[in-house]
């Protein structure tokens, strides 16, 4: 088992940067890195409840993510929170990382005083291994329809 540290980036101001660099080449693309850095500069208020954003750490290196948000970009914003932004880089992949941050996240979000936390996907078979359940289609900003899932987290 890797020794990861899984840590919340307003407690961990100093990796801002690097922080924003590794979601938006995650996620993102030539045209939305001021997308990635205005929405995760301005999630840094520990005050606030969401957004929060979350790395995983290995020797000091960012290895992986997720997030907590108040929409994923879909078009159900009446169900909220979400968890976002899932990833493992490659080479730390199949060592059971994913499963620890999906089991963070709903930790996360029930200290935060949720209920159920939802997700969107086009994954296939991979959220049902960890319990997560389809509860409806939804539509990305592209029009694009994807998978809603959902999980307690009592």
């Amino acid at each position: 088992m890797m020794n990861i540290e899984i840590v919340e980036l307003s407690k961990r101001n100093d990796l801002l940067d690097k922080a924003i660099d590794y979601f938006w080449n995650c996620w993102g693309n030539e045209n939305n890195y001021n997308f990635y850095n205005d929405c995760i500069s301005n999630s840094l208020d520990e005050k606030s409840i969401l957004p929060k954003f979350y790395l995983v750490l290995y020797n000091d290196e960012i290895i992986g993510s997720y997030a907590l948000v108040t929409n994923d970009i879909i078009s159900r914003q009446d169900l909220f929170p979400w968890f976002a932004c899932l990833y493992v880089n490659n080479e730390h992949r199949n060592k059971g990382i994913a499963g620890q941050l999906l089991k963070h996240g709903l930790n996360e979000a029930k200290k935060k005083g949720y209920k159920i936390l939802y997700l969107s996907t086009d994954l296939e078979g991979f959220y049902e291994r960890y319990g997560w359940i389809y509860i409806a289609d939804g539509f990305n900003f592209a029009g694009i329809k994807t998978k809603i899932y959902s999980k307690s987290t009592l």
